[in-house]
């Protein structure tokens, strides 16, 4: 087949009436449909639609997850990286794992307490999947600690970053220690004593502690203490720093040295660290919840107590001290994770940010202006909705500027006396965030500013509640969302009066509103004044604000009540050109893919001989690869700088090369329980930007994997005569120089 202008790429495809296919046969079998009842499914998934079940047809969600962590730890170990990038990704393993503690294990603890009986949809237990996630977890643990101690710390040292232990220190700097401690340690941390009348004290999530085991030397009376490690200090402390050359000791080895000054008068036996997890998966009523900011407030108070999911522990620990620990936490040795050295690795991010050792470090990237944003420097800048009117475009973050765009188009609203409205929607922002600060003043200054707030989005509830609260002391609209979902969309719509009447503008992303991780996350978005889709999000703002059950949209895909069954045709439209034996292809980037129907569809799209490629950053619980029913089918993923976060669709449809960018995921939560919009991309020049990105993925050859059907990944291999290609590398020159393709209608 001839490459089509906005293919994303060149195909052939073997679409003959005699190729069999195995699964077409499985979607037909009974003692799979029975099995499906047997096992007691959710309810979304115990449809007629599902006919399949079981691991020869999905890998486990815990054990997908783990192998993307695994190839976050390869990064770390990738001795291609920079040695502080290293360190960056080797912290990020850690930090990732005590999220997946939190959620994922925190949920199928409270499955076994609760004494689930329904198998997940791959046929496991929670039981068995604790088991399975302990053993898988275990051996991550000896790896990054290996990475850590017998690759990354030497390698640290001999380019002029010493991690030292307080006796290793000369005199000098045990001075520096010591002022340190008695300046900024001593006077806040808290000893604990645990007797009758000091009862075991409460340890907080992912804090570290001290277990002290003490004794009176006149007595011989032996006692415990707790001392927590205080968060709001470095936990490297820098005791010697000149030229390129730093040594730094961790907090806990100088409080370890400096313990009998919290003890005058007993002996210090012994001295060794812990940290706990706790549970983040809490339930909630939402539906019979009467004030559903009051009832995510309970939640976080309810969340500050929840039940440990892990303990992580200093192997050299006393055996008794481990059994009175245990025993006072009211944990399983299930959950106990024992280490050697360094607890807490997550704050080797501290490390990767020291200032100076830029040899070690990536290149600096600054973010560049839009080229559809330039202008003449003697000319006055244009207005951003001028730009807008001229013609659609798209910005592609980090790679361009979030503030000179997003961020501009917001405060723009906010100070232009033409605009008289704007509406967002807000899942996750920063602390002080200027687009929460621009809104605040365009209600103040009269404008009609209304904001969804998701109260509920995992671990920035607090923050979005604060900024909620803030917003509607300044006259804002605030709507909390809907009972039962969580609004994901990525949604702004500015409503201006110009000479010929209002017209609406629109911002319609795959990210969240959040000048931070902007700087971090891939991520694209559509700026458009469109009038059906600009109607379409009014539409969905609506919706969220008021009654509108029967709302339909034009172009927009809507989720919970379109979106699947929209994604359902598509997909069947190329399975007919398949057997029409037509070009039929599907493209599809996200972050995880999980959802079982959508996965049998994609499997009867192989079947019939659909090409389909998916990049899937994270969790991926379709097989892929497998002959007679997913031999058509590749599954790649990008793991590198920048975390890729955006959402495109792909349908080849005929030869009209449909498009689509958004929030939604592949998965249940996204499809179904979720408030999501994606937008289709027609504009032929904005096609081609989305066909170019596409190729530079399945063109990278440096931070691309390969999904096996065994659940194990492989490094994508360079081709001969291919040079070496990073996709984000690629990606960052090409903003620079302002290459073609470029993100505009124009």
């Amino acid at each position: 087949m001839k490459k089509s202008s906005l293919s994303p790429d060149e195909v052939n495809f073997d679409t003959s009436s005699g190729q069999k296919s195995k699964f077409a046969k499985k979607l037909a079998n009974p003692k799979k449909n029975e099995i499906l009842k047997q096992k007691g499914m959710q309810k979304d998934l115990r449809s007629s639609n599902l006919k399949i079940f079981g691991s020869e047809y999905f890998f486990n969600y815990e054990l997908s997850w783990l192998q993307f962590n695994k190839r976050v730890l390869a990064e770390a170990k990738n001795e291609k990286n920079k040695l502080l990038v290293r360190v960056k990704f080797l912290s990020i393993v850690c930090s990732n794992l005590d999220e997946f503690f939190q959620k994922r294990v925190g949920g199928l603890k409270r499955q076994l307490l609760a004494e689930v009986k329904e198998l997940s949809v791959d046929g496991m237990t929670p039981s068995d999947q604790l088991k399975a996630v302990r053993h898988e977890v275990q051996n991550m643990i000896e790896s990054y600690r290996g990475c850590f101690f017998e690759e990354l710390r030497p390698k640290l040292a001999n380019k002029g970053i010493e991690i030292k232990s307080y006796k290793d220190l000369n005199e000098y700097q045990k001075s520096v220690s010591d002022r340190y401690f008695q300046k900024q340690v001593y006077p806040i941390v808290t000893p604990l004593a645990v007797d009758e009348s000091h009862p075991f004290p409460f340890i907080s999530n992912k804090s570290l502690s001290f277990a002290i085991e003490l004794v009176n030397p006149r007595t011989k009376e032996k006692s415990f203490a707790r001392l927590k490690i205080p968060a709001n200090r470095n936990r490297f402390v820098q005791v010697h720093r000149k030229g390129n050359k730093v040594i730094l000791i961790p907090i806990e080895d100088i409080i370890r040295e400096k313990m009998p000054q919290f003890f005058p008068g007993m002996k210090v036996l012994s001295a060794h660290m812990f940290r706990v997890t706790r549970n983040a998966s809490v339930d909630r009523n939402e539906e019979e919840a009467e004030d559903l900011l009051e009832t995510i407030e309970d939640e976080l108070r309810e969340r500050k107590f929840a039940e440990i999911v892990r303990l992580e522990i200093d192997a050299k620990m006393p055996k008794h001290l481990k059994k009175y620990i245990v025993k006072n936490l009211n944990i399983s040795w299930n959950d106990i994770y024992e280490m050697k050295g360094t607890i807490g690795l997550a704050d080797v991010m501290e490390i990767a940010k020291l200032s100076g050792f830029n040899r070690l470090k990536e290149r600096n990237w600054t973010p560049v202006l839009h080229p559809a944003l330039k202008h003449n420097p003697e000319e006055e800048m244009p207005s951003i909705f001028e730009v807008i009117k001229r013609g659609d475009f798209m910005v592609h973050h980090p790679y361009h500027s979030f503030e000179l765009s997003t961020q501009r188009f917001i405060e723009e609203a906010a100070r232009d006396p033409k605009v008289l409205a704007i509406k967002q929607t807000l899942y996750r922002t920063s602390k002080d965030s200027p687009l929460m600060h621009s809104l605040m003043n365009a209600a103040e200054e009269g404008k009609q500013v209304a904001v969804l707030v998701e109260i509920k989005a995992r671990f920035d509830e607090e923050r979005n509640i604060n900024w909620a609260q803030k917003l509607e002391n300044y006259g804002v609209h605030v709507a909390y969302g809907i009972p039962g979902l969580k609004i994901h969309t990525k949604l702004t719509m500015v409503v201006r009066e110009e000479s010929d009447g209002l017209r609406t503008y629109c911002h319609i992303g795959t990210g969240n509103y959040h000048p931070d991780t902007a700087q971090l996350y891939e991520d694209l978005a559509l700026f458009t004044c469109d009038e059906v889709l600009c109607s379409d999000v009014t539409d969905v703002f609506n919706l969220l604000t008021g009654y509108a059950p029967d709302q339909t949209f034009e172009k927009l895909l809507v989720a919970p009540n379109h979106m699947r069954k929209q994604m359902n045709e598509l997909i069947e439209f190329e399975i007919n050109e398949a057997r029409e034996s037509r070009p039929a292809r599907i493209i599809a980037k996200m972050n995880s893919l999980e959802d079982p129907v959508i996965i049998q569809k994609l499997y009867e799209a192989s079947g019939t001989g659909v090409n389909i490629d998916l990049i899937v950053r994270g969790v991926c619980r379709l097989i892929p690869g497998v002959e007679g029913m997913s031999e058509n089918i590749t599954v790649h993923s990008i793991i590198g700088r920048y975390l890729e976060h955006s959402r495109i669709y792909y349908f080849n449809h005929r030869g009209e090369h449909k498009y689509f960018i958004g929030s939604a995921d592949w998965m249940h939560r996204n499809l179904d329980a979720r408030v999501e919009a994606i937008a289709p991309i027609e504009n032929e020049k904005l096609k081609k930007y989305m066909q170019f990105v596409l190729n530079i993925y399945f063109n990278d050859n440096k931070q691309r994997w390969i999904l096996n059907a065994d659940g194990s990944y492989d490094r994508a291999k360079k081709e001969k005569g291919k040079s070496k290609l990073s996709a984000h590398e690629f990606l960052m020159n090409h903003m620079k120089e302002s290459n073609e393709p470029i993100p505009k209608a124009e």
